[in-house]
């Protein structure tokens, strides 16, 4: 049994299938450059080691929702765009500042503590200014727009801050046909074009997310914003699984059986005795639960490939560990149990579980604990990766001194 095989539980990250899928979204967005989103530890797969493999597929702005998470890759050595927009009052602005980072400002709360960060820092503050295009979370509301971005052409001509960017977000872009995508952004060139009649010239205009960059070419503008389907997960299901939109699951979740034993008829199985066997059978032990990310919401319902066939988990998911019903079957103890991957082998997929869970699947992924080790194929890219690469930056730089036109 190889190394790999005798530990606990693994989430295998295949790095080759994640630059594919970020070239697969560059195609999508030809014209526009591409942001690999990598927050919440890469959606679960790991943000420094997805960071630079989206980097060698072409991807030129990284993005994370907290100040420390951009940090961490500084800190792992990784250069280049990295933007970060999820901020509170007293937020580590100046730290951000000085390691180039851009920052995100929905108000003048804000801009007045990057403008203060920026003159301690004596260096001048990488800004996006965010628009509130009707998602209701952060942003600034177009009433309020006129005096944010009043404030901060203020604070870049006193030489406090450049601003960079002008953005927003979707709240139904998973919804194609929604009313509200066809409004937010008609919102969106408005506050933009705003902002650029009063002598904003950002680097950036950005408002599309996974599910806009796959299917709201009109939302493209200067560059798109790639979380999930970046991770092979589709972010829309009901309109297409991965492989209708040439992405490919870059996670798999597997962990070794630890017991199988048999178990007379009328035996309960977990806690409360929700599972009762009606007749004797064998009983598979995997050792992951809810503590590693497997949604207890999934009880009795959760799909598992062992020896071969689908399994469901039976009775509750606890802390540490599940059971499933083999009906008489009897695979070795270490034996592989595959809760989902790209289901090549006839195992579930994320998706799977997160219909099992009713949620979603970024929920699935982006739950796995950290007591899950995290083993990584095809870390280095291959030479065709490399050349095609070295094109796409090429190309994403030529469009960056470009400005502001509409993709």
């Amino acid at each position: 049994m190889n190394e790999t095989a005798s530990l606990r539980a693994r989430a295998e990250i295949d790095l080759a299938a994640l630059r594919a899928n970020v070239r697969v979204l560059r195609e999508r967005a030809a014209g526009a450059q591409l942001m690999a989103v990598v927050k919440s530890d890469g959606y679960g797969h790991g943000a420094v080691p997805c960071a630079r493999a989206a980097r060698e597929a072409g991807a030129t702005w990284l993005g994370t929702a907290t100040p420390q998470e951009a940090f961490a890759l500084r800190a792992a050595g990784i250069d280049g765009r990295i933007m970060c927009w999820l901020w509170t009052p007293g937020g580590p602005w100046r730290e951000a500042i000085e390691a180039g980072i851009d920052v995100s400002v929905s108000g003048m709360w804000a801009l007045r503590e990057v403008v203060a960060a920026a003159e301690a820092a004596g260096l001048p503050a990488r800004v996006q200014l965010k628009a509130d295009t009707g998602l209701g979370r952060n942003g600034c509301q177009p009433a309020d727009w006129p005096e944010l971005v009043t404030g901060a052409l203020a604070a870049e001509q006193a030489g406090h801050l450049r601003i960079t960017g002008l953005w927003s977000h979707f709240a139904c872009a998973d919804e194609p046909g929604h009313p509200s995508i066809a409004a937010q952004l008609d919102v969106y060139r408005t506050m933009v074009a705003y902002a650029e009649k009063e002598g904003v010239e950002p680097e950036v205009r950005h408002i599309a997310n996974s599910p806009a960059t796959l299917t709201v070419p009109a939302s493209h503008f200067d560059l798109v914003r790639t979380g999930i389907a970046m991770y092979g997960i589709s972010p829309a299901p009901e309109l297409g699984t991965p492989a209708d939109f040439g992405l490919r699951p870059v996670m798999t979740l597997a962990a070794s059986v630890a017991l199988v034993k048999d178990a007379p008829a009328g035996h309960g199985v977990s806690y409360g005795h929700h599972y009762t066997t009606t007749a004797g059978t064998t009983l598979g032990l995997v050792p992951v639960g809810y503590a590693d990310g497997v949604p207890r919401h999934a009880s009795g319902r959760g799909p598992v490939l062992i020896g071969g066939k689908v399994r469901t988990v039976a009775g509750r998911v606890a802390m540490d560990q599940f059971v499933v019903d083999l009906h008489g079957d009897r695979p070795e103890e270490g034996a592989e149990a595959v809760l989902f991957g790209p289901g090549d082998r006839g195992e579930p997929t994320a998706q799977d579980w997160a219909e099992a869970a009713d949620t979603i699947a970024y929920e699935i992924v982006t739950r796995i604990g950290a007591r899950v080790p995290r083993v990584y194929a095809h870390e280095t890219a291959d030479p065709a990766d490399r050349a095609r690469t070295a094109g796409l930056v090429e190309a994403a730089g030529a469009l960056g001194a470009g400005g502001g036109v509409e993709r």
